[in-house]
C-alpha cells in the first residue's frame, strides 16, 4: 500500500491474498528505490521464509522478469537499475549466503558476486549507504562480536571482496552501522561501552585512533539505533525497555527529547532532507498507532490508527521487580483489567536471550485474557538486551541458567505479592522463549500450573545437527564440546524429564515449515511426556504441528486468531478451579 504524499488516499499497489485462494502466501520485505519507480519485494509461502525475489514499477504494476529464489534478502539500491541481495546458493543448506549484484534487465545468471559466508558460525551481511555509493560489510560471531569492513561499490563490483578494507576487525564488541554521511560510517558499539556508543568513522582513513566518539547514552539507558536528517542525528534510545527518542547535532551535541505518547515502544522513521518524520507507537494499553512529526519544532499529530472496539483506560499497567536466585534485580510489565484487585490465574511471558528487548507493546490477542480478569505479566529477564551487553551476556552460555531462575522468580513474586494465584501460573514463551517455557515445565514443574512453549528448542544436545542451529552456539555453547555440555545437559527439557513425576499442563506447538527451529524439539518432548508423567489426565500434555505454517511469519489473520485463541483457552483450563 502506499500514499502519494501525507495526506494522499491510500492506494493497494500489491495484495498477496489475490495471489493465493489459501491465504498462505506473505510478503517478507519490500524495498522502494529512491525514485519509487521500481519496488523490490520477497514473497514466500506457508511460513516457509524461502523468499523468492520479485521487482515491480510502481506506475504501471507491472512485475519485471526478474525471479531470484533462494531466501532472498535485499541489501540495498544502487540507483533504481540495480541492486544488492543475498541468497542461500543451497536452498538445503543455511550456511551457504552469497550476496550478488543484479542489473535490472539482465539474467541473473550474469550478477556479480560480492561476498560468500565463509563457515557456519560466521554469518556474512552486505548492505549499501549513502545512495548505493558505500558498502558496508559485517561478519556476525554471535549476538556479542562483529566484524565490519567496507569499500566503494565501484570498487567492490571491480575487485569483487577483495576491495572490502577492514573498519573494526577482532574486537570482543557489538558493532552495529547504521549510515553512511558523505563518507563517514556511523555505527554503534559496545567497544567500551555495555549500553552501546554511536562512533563516527572515516572511511578513507578507518584506523582506530581516527574514530570519534559522538553519543554515549545516559546511565541506565541502551542505544538502539541512530538515523541521518537534514544535518541531524535521530537517536533511538531504550530505558527499562521502553522507547525514547533524542535529537542531537551531528557531534552528539545540542540533545533535545522527542515526545512520546507515554511508555511504550516505538520506531521512527526518517527522510534525509525533510525535518518530517512518522513514528510508529505502541503500548500495552495503547494499540499501534502512526504520529507524524516534524523535527524542526516537536509538533506532533496523529496521523493513522486502528478502529478497534478497544476501550486503552479498561487496562491497567505497572512495573514490578523481583529478586533473582543470585540477588539480581528483574523487571516485569505487569497488565490487568482496570480496578481488578486480588489473586488472578496470570500468563508469565519471558524470552531471554540474543540481545532481544521485550518492550511494552499491544498484544491484542491478550485482551480476552485481561477481559476475563486474567493477568499478563511480561518479564525483561537476563540474555535480552534491556541493560546492555552485560545484561545479555549474563543470561548466555554458561550463565544460561540465570534467565531460568529470573523467570522462576517472577513467578514467585507476582504469587507473593498477591498479584497471581498460587495454582494459576503459565509459562509462555516462542523460539529461544520456548525453551524457557520448556524449561518451566521440566525443571520448574512445582510451580506452574501450564506452560505454552511454541516453536520451541528443547533438545539441546542435539540442536546444532537441524537446520540453521549452528549459528546460535556462539549464544548457547558447543554440546559436542565436553565443557559446554556441562552447562547445557543440566538444563536441556528433553534430558531431565523424570519418570513418573507429576508434570504441569503443557501446549507446546510447531510449524513443519520451520526453517529455524526443527519440529523435531516438539515432537520429541511432547511423546517424552506424555509417556512419562504420572497422570495425563490430571495435567494434559498437547502438541501442536501446524502443517501450513513455519516459525511464525506469514501466516494468515485467520490462522493467528485461531492459535491465539487456542492459547488463551489452554491457559484458562490450567487455571480453573
Amino acid at each position: 500500500m502506499r500514499r502519494k504524499g501525507a495526506e494522499g488516499e491510500p492506494e493497494v499497489i500489491l495484495d498477496p491474498s489475490a495471489l493465493d485462494n489459501d491465504g498462505l502466501t506473505a510478503i517478507d520485505w519490500f524495498a522502494p528505490d529512491a525514485t519509487g519507480k521500481h519496488i523490490a519485494f520477497g514473497l514466500s509461502r506457508a511460513g516457509d521464509e524461502m523468499s523468492i525475489l520479485h521487482i515491480l514499477n510502481a506506475e504501471s504494476g507491472i512485475w519485471l522478469t526478474e525471479e531470484i529464489p533462494g531466501k532472498a534478502e535485499f541489501c540495498g539500491w544502487r540507483g533504481s537499475t540495480g541492486f544488492v541481495y543475498g541468497i542461500l546458493t543451497d536452498p538445503n543448506d543455511a550456511y551457504s549466503r552469497v550476496f550478488r549484484h543484479h542489473t535490472i534487465g539482465r539474467h541473473p545468471r550474469h550478477d556479480e558476486t560480492l561476498l560468500e559466508q565463509e563457515s557456519p558460525s560466521r554469518i556474512p551481511d552486505l548492505r549499501l549507504h549513502d545512495g548505493g555509493r558505500w558498502a558496508v560489510a559485517v561478519h556476525f560471531e554471535g549476538w556479542s562480536k562483529q566484524d565490519v569492513l567496507a569499500a566503494p561499490t565501484s570498487q567492490l563490483l571491480k575487485d569483487g571482496e577483495s576491495a572490502l578494507q577492514p573498519v573494526a576487525i577482532g574486537y570482543e564488541a557489538r558493532f552495529e552501522p547504521q549510515f553512511v554521511h558523505g563518507d563517514a560510517l556511523y555505527m554503534i558499539s559496545t567497544l567500551g561501552n555495555s549500553d552501546g556508543a554511536l562512533w563516527s568513522v572515516d572511511l578513507w582513513r578507518p584506523d582506530r585512533e581516527n574514530w570519534q566518539q559522538i553519543f554515549t547514552p545516559a546511565e541506565g539507558s541502551v542505544l538502539q539505533s541512530s538515523s541521518y536528517c537534514r544535518g541531524e542525528l535521530v537517536l533511538t534510545v531504550e530505558r527499562e525497555a521502553a522507547t525514547q527518542f533524542f535529537v542531537s547535532n551531528l557531534q552528539g551535541e545540542s540533545v533535545r527529547p522527542l515526545p512520546l505518547p507515554g511508555i511504550g515502544t516505538a520506531s521512527i522513521a526518517v527522510e534525509r532532507s525533510s525535518t518530517s518524520a512518522f513514528v510508529s507507537y505502541a503500548s500495552f494499553n495503547t494499540p499501534n498507532q502512526i504520529l507524524q512529526i516534524d523535527l524542526a519544532d516537536n509538533q506532533t499529530s496523529l496521523w493513522a490508527s486502528p478502529d478497534l472496539p478497544f476501550d486503552p483506560d479498561s487496562i491497567d499497567v505497572q512495573r514490578e521487580w523481583c529478586i533473582s536466585k543470585d540477588g539480581t534485580r528483574v523487571p516485569m510489565f505487569v497488565v490487568r483489567k482496570a480496578g481488578s484487585e486480588g489473586p488472578a490465574p496470570t500468563i508469565v511471558y519471558g524470552y531471554g536471550g540474543f540481545n532481544i528487548t521485550i518492550p511494552p507493546r499491544f498484544i491484542g490477542s491478550m485482551v480476552p485474557w485481561i477481559e476475563a480478569g486474567g493477568v499478563y505479566a511480561s518479564v525483561n529477564l537476563r540474555g535480552g538486551g534491556e541493560f546492555g551487553e552485560a545484561w545479555h551476556q549474563d543470561g548466555m552460555l554458561e550463565r544460561k541458567q540465570n534467565v531460568f531462575d529470573d523467570l522462576r522468580a517472577a513467578g514467585e513474586h507476582l504469587v507473593a505479592a498477591g498479584i497471581a494465584k498460587a495454582d494459576g501460573l503459565v509459562a509462555m514463551g516462542g523460539s529461544n522463549g520456548g525453551l524457557l517455557a520448556g524449561v518451566a515445565a521440566v525443571q520448574q514443574y512445582d510451580l506452574w500450573a501450564g506452560s505454552i512453549s511454541m516453536v520451541p528448542l528443547l533438545d539441546m544436545v542435539r540442536y546444532p545437527q537441524f537446520l540453521m542451529a549452528k549459528f546460535w552456539i556462539p549464544e548457547y555453547g558447543d554440546p559436542e564440546v565436553r565443557e559446554d555440555l556441562g552447562w547445557i545437559l543440566p538444563y536441556s527439557p528433553y534430558h531431565n524429564v523424570v519418570k513418573g513425576r507429576q508434570y504441569p499442563s503443557v501446549l507446546i506447538t510447531a510449524g513443519e515449515n520451520d526453517n529455524r527451529v526443527h519440529p523435531m524439539h516438539a515432537r520429541k518432548l511432547a511423546a517424552l511426556l506424555q509417556r512419562e508423567t504420572k497422570d495425563e489426565t490430571a495435567a494434559p500434555i498437547l502438541l501442536w504441528v501446524d502443517r501450513e505454517a513455519g516459525h511464525g511469519r506469514g501466516k494468515p489473520m485467520d490462522l493467528r486468531i485461531r492459535d491465539a485463541a487456542d492459547r488463551v483457552v489452554f491457559a484458562m483450563q490450567c487455571t480453573e478451579e
